[in-house]
């Protein structure tokens, strides 16, 4: 059994997010070195005493993506070997979630493999955020407890209260998209599509469903180069939409994403923090939702052994309320909701 208390940890992929969790929970990060040698390889040094602790380690797989997974991996080792009680590794993104199955002949289920190594190398259990197919949560052989943004990110679009929306998806996303549809109270159009080769090059096939004269809201699960995004925004337009809003749960924004998205005419793309924001993104076109508090009050209730699901059933509101959370608001009176603190 555990020590009753939990300590958080971050390697070097989004410190600002593992920061932003410690502020929600009124708790400190704690001290551990992790950095690369001349030689490049990785170096992980637990800096406190964390024996029969509950440790979360913050570390989602993001650019550098390799880098990302390697850190993560040795730091669950060293702690491991620092004999801490339960070591949840959290990954707000989970990178080669695309490779879920053999789609081709001779090609390998890296999704799969990334989960063998967490596991091989001492994970307890995983959390993280909207994986790219549902199904990646039964390549482990450890717990796994995914949260979702979409109740973040349909309050952030519901309180800009824009009228006879249509939520616009591709096929692999329609299931949540459904979902999603329906707490906005909207009709729900598919983006038909197919892919070209590996190229990250899509050739877009059709809409089916009725976007005339409607403000058109894109929801997926995360933006990569913006290709596919950029193809559907030219056919809404085409086909009379009128704004067009893409939501997305990570904004990994590889090569010409940033670029594309200021040449087309969206008028707002909101992804959330589980990814840092590059430096040259666009503030006045591009809005970050942090999900800070979401992974905090996850965290809490990983620790206390209460139920994380209950946070998208019957405690739904309270996430919808995290969507307005300001990590640096000086007054806890600022905050759109309580801000609950250790017992």
């Amino acid at each position: 059994m555990y020590a009753d208390e939990f300590s958080i940890y971050a390697g070097n992929a989004n410190r600002p997010l593992a920061e932003d969790i410690c502020r929600y929970l009124k708790t400190r990060m704690g001290d551990v070195e992790v950095f690369q040698f001349a030689n490049e390889n990785i170096f992980v040094r637990v800096l406190e005493n964390v024996r029969e602790q509950d440790v979360f380690l913050v570390q989602p797989t993001c650019r550098p993506v390799n880098q990302s997974i390697m850190e993560l991996l040795i730091m669950i080792d060293a702690f491991k070997r620092a004999s801490a009680g339960r070591i949840t590794a959290v990954m707000p993104f989970y990178s080669y979630g695309r490779s879920d199955k053999k789609d081709q002949p001779r090609v390998p289920i890296t999704a799969r493999l990334v989960a063998d190594m967490l596991t091989v190398a001492g994970a307890d259990r995983v959390l993280t955020m909207d994986l790219h197919q549902g199904q990646i949560q039964g390549f482990f052989s450890i717990p796994v407890d995914e949260l979702t943004a979409i109740n973040i990110l349909s309050r952030y679009i519901l309180a800009k209260d824009l009228d006879d929306m249509v939520v616009v998806s591709e096929l692999g996303f329609a299931k949540k998209a459904r979902n999603f549809a329906e707490i906005l109270g909207a009709p729900l159009a598919i983006v038909e599509k197919r892919r070209v080769g590996n190229e990250d090059k899509t050739e877009l096939m059709n809409i089916i469903g009725e976007v005339d004269g409607k403000n058109a809201v894109i929801i997926d699960d995360e933006i990569d180069t913006a290709g596919s995004l950029v193809e559907a925004v030219t056919a809404l337009v085409a086909n009379g939409a009128r704004e067009i809003y893409s939501l997305a749960t990570h904004g990994v924004f590889s090569g010409p994403a940033l670029q594309r998205i200021m040449e087309s005419p969206i008028t707002e793309v909101i992804v959330t923090d589980t990814i840092p924001l590059p430096a040259t993104a666009d503030g006045s076109r591009i809005t970050v939702l942090s999900v800070a508090p979401l992974f905090g009050e996850a965290i809490r209730r990983i620790h206390r052994g209460e139920s994380v699901g209950a946070l998208f059933s019957s405690e739904v509101q309270l996430v919808e309320e995290m969507t307005f959370w300001d990590a640096h608001a000086e007054d806890e009176a600022d905050q759109p909701y309580p801000v609950p603190v250790e017992g």
